[in-house]
């Protein structure tokens, strides 16, 4: 890949990732500032982590809401295996929690079922069978990835792999790439009128 491509993706990452926090250290960091912004917050909506605040965020800010002023704050905990410390340090604010599949016993027990979206089998599967494997395509070319996502196409262990598989694996093979396509994929979601049932169903209730 040409330095200048690195330099142009790094640039695009700080743009979409501006206001949260990355690197090592960031799922303890994102759970710190979310928890100590919630303490003016009347709600607040459990998700597992970074990519998924900036999915349900998105989904929002999309919808013509805003958060900031309905005194909602997203809470990335760290994590489904957080649950129940969090839930030490949070009041009965707590309006609803959005999570994978298999985490989806965590959250039940500890927000109810009510409170509980549940994503098949996570997030990023749920939204690219939301806007299709062409769409998402589109995405990945736009963003000056296709290099990038065909060279993962032809490793061995993902050659005979389904293209829902390799975008998939794609789409999780990194901390940023997975932040800056939650945007992404979230954005053409809604605006096809397609967004996932789970962040759909949250964000009505919310």
């Amino acid at each position: 890949m040409p330095p200048e491509w690195k330099d142009r993706r790094r640039e695009r990452d700080r743009r979409v990732l501006a206001g949260y926090v990355s690197g090592p250290a960031a799922p303890v960091e994102a759970t710190a500032r979310a928890l100590a912004k919630a303490g003016t917050a009347t709600a607040l909506i459990l998700v597992e982590g970074i990519s998924d605040q900036i999915a349900v965020e998105t989904a929002a800010h999309r919808r013509g809401r805003d958060l900031d002023a309905e005194h909602v704050t997203v809470v990335p905990i760290g994590g489904a295996h957080a649950l129940g410390r969090v839930l030490g340090e949070l009041d009965t604010r707590v309006l609803a929690g959005l999570c994978d599949l298999r985490e989806a016993g965590i959250f039940r027990r500890g927000l109810g079922p009510a409170r509980t979206h549940v994503c098949v089998d996570d997030l990023e599967d749920e939204l690219i069978r939301a806007v299709g494997t062409d769409v998402f395509a589109a995405l990945i070319d736009a963003q000056g990835d296709l290099g990038s996502f065909h060279a993962l196409r032809n490793q061995p262990a993902w050659r005979d792999r389904s293209v829902d598989d390799q975008m998939r694996r794609f789409l999780t093979s990194g901390s940023r790439r997975k932040a800056r396509y939650a945007r992404l994929l979230v954005e053409a979601a809604v605006d096809r009128d397609v967004l996932p049932r789970p962040l759909d169903d949250l964000l009505s209730n919310a």
